[in-house]
């Protein structure tokens, strides 16, 4: 349009959106300071305007209509439980319905016009196939916010230069990262990406002659970045000045992350695609401290779907509160798991606290009754010297109906005794005989897909095919 009324940067009051939502020093003061009592009732004036942008999106109409809600039935957050969730299938249900963008977005809600800019991503397709990921001009810049907030509550700092790992393309991860830390600190950004959109050689080169001080992305491939370092002679320690490492960690041995950047401090933090993130390391580093201001979270019981007590492992069930122009998200079930942990914050933070990413509950396997989470293998095995970093579960069933676990590792030595001691710590940590398969260092690439996903493969299931 001609006065520019429909663009990104004019779409919104910035100067609100930053009030509502604090950044840096602000946002520590507000994190120390409000009472349960005023957090909840922020997180109630923004929940009722999701409502009311969900009841005029075809989605939302659908997926309450058919469970017999009618609008007057959504009270507050206190009815969020007997609402229903919704995941990625009932999304790329939806873009079958309406291709190509799906009938979540709420486009038709708007007048000829009066349609806020929108901003248009896919996920990676990790768990299949990739799917529409869409925002609005004020929801993605809370999502940048938000992330960008919890980097400097972590200790990122104006100097710093950051090296990202993210992948682009049309995946959200990259651009949305890059967005955070331009937009929402002062640090100097380097958007690498993966192993095939910049070689993993030339990622450590250009660590080392731009003085990258921060790493950010996934652990898998920023651990493989270490190890090819010394393959290229560039030593991690001497050579480099990586001090902070963010992202998302998981199970992983943080020490000994740190350990191959030279002590570099590590910290997690947990969102998924159509949500930002949810909740993150403070300082502290003693759980992941969920964005409750922006983000409400449950935990609920993978088979019920009911709520769990504190300390109890479920799915992730998050409400976006800061999401009422596109696609708002009310009950989207992640299915990652985690749990709440209980006691009081360390640094004295109102916002409730998670363990973190435990495992996905639609790639858990159920080995001989028992439940197993492929992505925490890695963790379990880290105290074995040879591991090299890299493994992947495979499950298959016998002719005579037994099922077989079988956990392949990449190791740097093969000495005697080594597969049957990682055998033997597997059976005690998972509690199930476990077959061991010993490689060389690459040996798994193929099958992981370290190099070109941002999310390795970690388990091949073989049983129903």
């Amino acid at each position: 349009m001609s006065d520019g009324h429909n663009t990104y940067f004019n779409a919104v009051d910035w100067n609100a959106v930053r009030a509502d939502f604090p950044v840096g020093d602000d946002f520590t003061r507000f994190v120390t300071s409000i009472s349960r009592d005023e957090l909840r009732a922020r997180q109630e004036k923004l929940f009722a305007r999701c409502v009311t942008r969900a009841w005029a999106t075809p989605f939302y109409q659908r997926l309450w209509g058919q469970a017999g809600i009618e609008p007057g039935d959504i009270k507050g957050l206190e009815t969020l439980p007997s609402l229903p969730s919704f995941d990625k299938q009932d999304i790329m249900d939806s873009i079958a319905l309406k291709p190509p963008f799906g009938d979540f977005g709420g486009f038709e809600s708007y007048g000829a016009g009066e349609r806020p800019p929108v901003v248009m991503h896919t996920t990676s397709g990790t768990t299949g196939t990739p799917q529409v990921l869409l925002f609005g001009a004020k929801s993605r810049e809370i999502q940048n916010l938000l992330l960008g907030r919890l980097y400097r509550f972590q200790g990122l700092r104006p100097d710093d230069v950051v090296h990202s790992v993210y992948g682009h393309g049309m995946i959200n991860g990259g651009h949305y990262v890059r967005e955070a830390v331009i937009h929402w600190t002062s640090a100097i950004f380097m958007s690498a990406g993966t192993g095939v959109e910049t070689r993993s050689a030339r990622q450590v080169e250009l660590m080392r002659d731009f003085g990258a001080t921060v790493i950010v992305g996934f652990a898998d491939y920023i651990k493989k970045l270490s190890q090819v370092a010394v393959e290229q002679g560039i030593d991690p320690v001497r050579d480099l000045n990586i001090r902070m490492i963010s992202g998302h960690l998981g199970r992983e041995d943080k020490e000994a992350l740190s350990r191959a950047w030279g002590g570099a401090e590590c910290f997690d933090w947990y969102g998924v695609g159509d949500t930002g993130v949810i909740a993150g390391e403070g300082p502290d580093r003693d759980g992941l401290y969920v964005m409750e201001d922006a983000q409400y979270l449950e935990v609920a019981d993978i088979e019920t779907g009911k709520p769990v007590a504190d300390g109890q492992s479920g799915d992730m069930i998050c409400t976006c509160l800061y999401k009422d122009d596109i696609y708002p998200i009310i009950r989207f079930n992640t299915h990652d798991v985690t749990r709440v942990i209980t006691g009081k914050s360390s640094i004295n933070c109102t916002f409730k606290r998670i363990e973190g990413f435990l495992g996905r509950s639609d790639n858990m396997v159920k080995i001989r009754g028992i439940n197993i989470f492929p992505q925490a293998i890695g963790p379990l095995i880290e105290e074995i010297s040879a591991f090299n970093g890299e493994f992947i579960c495979k499950a298959r069933r016998e002719a005579d109906g037994r099922e077989i676990f079988t956990v392949a590792v990449e190791v740097r030595e093969q000495p005697q005794g080594l597969k049957d001691a990682i055998g033997d710590l597997l059976k005690r940590k998972i509690g199930i005989e476990v077959e061991v398969e010993l490689s060389a260092p690459g040996g798994l690439a193929e099958l992981t897909q370290t190099e070109v996903r941002q999310k390795p493969i970690r388990l091949i299931d073989s049983r129903f095919s």
